[in-house]
């Protein structure tokens, strides 16, 4: 019964997607895009005020409504503090927001899902205690009393919106991949081997991704039959030293029928300091990939989108999942190795041409550039992360995050733009 629940569940999203990839967008109004998403102020610290932004983080089509679209927070504003960070709403509750483009053309939400664990009450953005996704960051308070932390707790960088109502997110803690229900209630989460949540589980070598820098990407094929998440920067395999090779992150695909993953390498143009973010589909295995560094794009910022190919490249799973430094070149990780090492192994990473580049295409002014869906007919949306209004100040303070063009705090926005 359930494989059959299965099928039919990949049949709608196939039938689905599918038809939003014929569909013609022009008749949704974008023309006020670019556009504000609505704010409250969320929090105030120290006459700071911190607003309920931070959604854009991840980004998702409706499956079937092709004005409506669901967007997703992170763990919510917080700041860099001693050996961990401090937390301005420690009781945030990581949130998905679900709006739609209506016929004046203007955003309007819909409602909010707040994430939930499986008895259902919500979750934190609060770090996972040891053994279940611990990045060994410590929560601290405004005042900089230590917090606990939170088995469900999640740091949300990505969203599916599934054809039978539930969500598909993952996170930068263990790396998780968590599903939820429509309303937000936890159903399944899937982390790696050696990592104490989920029946079903990940490459053990995803555990070693870097703090704050776990599975910020995730989309779905649109067959509906798997998930292919970006890992955002180089990991530390086999130690944070000894990973040199700074362009290197990798790319996990799960199938969701099977629980069987792979892995693929991704060269990224930049360096230690720059991201691999969200991705989405255009087919089964041709997908957009943002690439950004942390400045504002009036600042030098590299905001750039590329359309990737799986086909050609390499598996590099290796035998041994259970293996915590995953597939070895001659004794050393993939992490240790040059690119050319790489190649004479035999290894072929993704393929990879520039989409758009959205400083030069369209003046991108904010520093993170996080979200984005395709649309089909070479459109693709585009969202940032305002980081809730808010920037460290230096000393584990917030101070209001200003867009250097304008002078004006940052706030999430819808843009859309055409890609190549």
């Amino acid at each position: 019964m359930k494989k059959l629940l299965l099928s039919v569940l990949m049949l709608t999203a196939a039938i689905a997607c599918k038809d939003d990839d014929n569909a013609n967008n022009n008749d949704v109004n974008y023309s006020k895009l670019p556009q504000e998403f609505p704010f409250n102020t969320l929090t105030t610290i120290n006459g700071v005020e911190v607003i309920n932004g931070g959604f854009g983080s991840g980004a998702t089509a409706h499956p079937t409504r092709k004005s409506e679209f669901y967007v997703i927070t992170d763990r919510g504003p917080n700041t860099a503090y001693l050996n961990g960070i401090k937390f301005s709403a420690p009781n945030f509750t990581p949130t998905i927001m679900h709006f739609k483009i209506n016929a004046e053309g203007n955003i309007e939400v819909i409602r909010y899902i707040k994430l939930k664990n499986p008895s259902g009450q919500p979750i934190t953005g609060l770090p996972n205690p040891a053994g279940m996704g611990s990045t060994g960051e410590t929560a601290y308070d405004v005042n900089g009393n230590p917090l606990g932390t939170d088995n469900y707790g999640l740091d949300s960088e990505s969203i599916v919106a599934a054809a039978d109502g539930t969500f598909w997110v993952s996170d930068e803690y263990g790396p998780h991949i968590v599903h939820y229900s429509a309303d937000g209630v936890e159903m399944e989460r899937i982390s790696p081997i050696g990592v104490n949540t989920g029946n079903r589980k990940l490459p053990a070598v995803l555990a070693k991704r870097r703090p704050n820098r776990g599975m910020e990407g995730m989309c779905m094929t649109p067959d509906g039959k798997m998930l292919v998440g970006t890992m955002q920067s180089t990991m530390y395999v086999p130690t944070k030293a000894l990973a040199t090779n700074t362009t290197l992150t990798r790319i996990v695909t799960f199938d969701l029928a099977t629980g069987q993953t792979k892995q693929y390498l991704y060269k990224q143009d930049g360096g230690a300091s720059d991201s691999v973010c969200d991705i989405t589909a255009v087919s089964n295995s041709e997908f957009l990939v943002i690439e950004r560094d942390g400045n504002f794009g009036s600042q030098g910022g590299i905001k750039k989108v590329y359309r990737i190919n799986l086909t050609g490249a390499s598996d590099v799973s290796g035998t041994d999942l259970a293996a915590v430094d995953g597939l070895k070149i001659n004794g050393k990780t993939l992490e240790q190795s040059s690119w050319s090492e790489i190649s004479a192994a035999g290894l072929q990473p993704v393929s990879k041409t520039l989409a758009v580049d959205l400083v030069t295409k369209i003046g991108y002014e904010h520093d993170k550039f996080e979200g984005i869906v395709y649309l089909g007919n070479n459109k693709l949306v585009v969202f940032n992360d305002d980081d809730f209004g808010v920037v460290d100040d230096g000393n584990g303070n917030p101070k209001t995050k200003i867009l250097p063009k304008t002078g004006k705090q940052d706030k999430g926005t819808m843009y859309i733009v055409d890609i190549q």
